[in-house]
């Protein structure tokens, strides 16, 4: 079998291109669709309305607190949501294609546990004397495990290693510093932490979207925006990661270089987003596979495809975990371990059956 054959294992879809120029249409819509659905349900034309009136110097008459909700809560909350989970599918695209391991997600390396860490110090051990936030305590936590990690790989592995030695060493390294900082939160939890306490970052840990305001989208969006371009830039060197890094050598690609810019945005883009909204799974696990199924492997097609759908499927999940329980807000992660377990499953059964 060639390797462009591999490349394209699912050359019925790929015709389908074309319709990426409908993405800046699809994902304002779910971001309308996202400010629309709540609690208390608001009109298409009233989100409309108050979009015009604060960007355009509009003069729409609406209600003050119909447009209160609007602007400082939902509309927000949707674009961060979108941020979100387009960092978190571009960061499942690309650790999956660098380790070659279709398992990999953007929690393999221990971020996640590392925020969840920093968070839990300043929430509850009073890190920082009341000065550093909780956001910036989950950064400084993910920052921390990732340099863990990148120790433990370097440690493991020898510059004679293979592209299969140093993959697995980033795999083994990502689920010891995952169970280190796992450990210490319940640690810190556990010795420090009042009920009300625990049970607050219980909820925070499994994903939380209720405390996000505007200055949280202007880090958010930059951080997207650019891991996006990161991965556009680098697409065609992904494809040749796909095949192993000795395959990719031979190509005249840099590949400590290159891996080493990869993994780095992958795991800026997850400390960002893991700080302001805590650990969201399957997003990075899900989304790539499906995507996969629809555009093929090539990256030209499947990093914006899968930067897409992840935005819009979790600006889907915040509005169920608003809606599925009257009078209580679910914590997302709970809805996409929901929607996204059986998802994945179908995807393996399905892919199985192909082969």
């Amino acid at each position: 079998m060639s390797k462009a054959s591999v490349l394209t294992p699912w050359p019925r879809f790929q015709g389908r291109g074309h319709w990426f120029w409908l993405t800046p249409l699809l994902l304002f819509s779910a971001i309308m669709a996202g400010t629309a659905i709540g609690e208390t349900s608001i009109s298409i034309e009233t989100v409309l309305k108050v979009l015009a009136n604060r960007l355009l110097g509009a003069d729409y008459p609406v209600d003050r607190i119909d447009a209160g909700i609007i602007w400082s809560y939902r509309l927000s909350r949707a674009v961060v949501a979108a941020c979100c989970g387009a960092g978190l599918a571009l960061a499942g695209v690309v650790l999956q294609a660098l380790l070659r391991n279709p398992l990999a997600d953007p929690y393999l390396m221990g971020i996640s546990a590392g925020a969840s860490t920093g968070a839990v110090l300043v929430a509850v051990a009073g890190f920082g004397g009341g000065v550093v936030t909780l956001s910036a305590g989950a950064m400084v936590g993910a920052i921390a495990a990732f340099g863990l990690v990148v120790i433990l790989a370097y440690g493991a592995s020898d510059s004679r290693g293979g592209g299969t030695q140093a993959s697995s060493a980033i795999i083994l390294a990502g689920i010891a510093g995952s169970s280190l900082f796992n450990a210490l939160t319940a640690f810190i939890i556990a010795r420090s932490a009042s009920a009300e306490q625990a049970r607050g970052i219980m909820f925070w840990l499994m994903g939380n979207l209720s405390g996000i305001r505007w200055d949280n989208a202007l880090l958010a969006v930059p951080t997207a925006l650019g891991g996006l371009l990161v991965c556009l830039w680098y697409r065609q060197t992904l494809d040749a990661f796909t095949f192993g890094n000795d395959s990719a050598a031979s190509m005249g690609i840099a590949v400590r270089r290159v891996r080493g810019i990869l993994i780095l945005t992958v795991a800026l883009m997850t400390a960002v987003m893991v700080s302001m909204v805590g650990a969201i799974g399957f997003v990075g696990l899900v989304i790539p596979h499906a995507m996969r199924f629809l555009t093929g492997s090539r990256h030209t097609r499947l990093v914006p495809a899968s930067a897409l759908a992840g935005a819009v499927f979790l600006i889907g999940a915040d509005v169920v975990s608003r809606i599925l329980v009257t009078g209580q807000v679910l914590p997302i992660g709970v809805v996409t371990a929901l929607v996204g377990a059986p998802v994945f499953a179908l995807i393996l059964i399905r892919g199985a059956r192909s082969r």
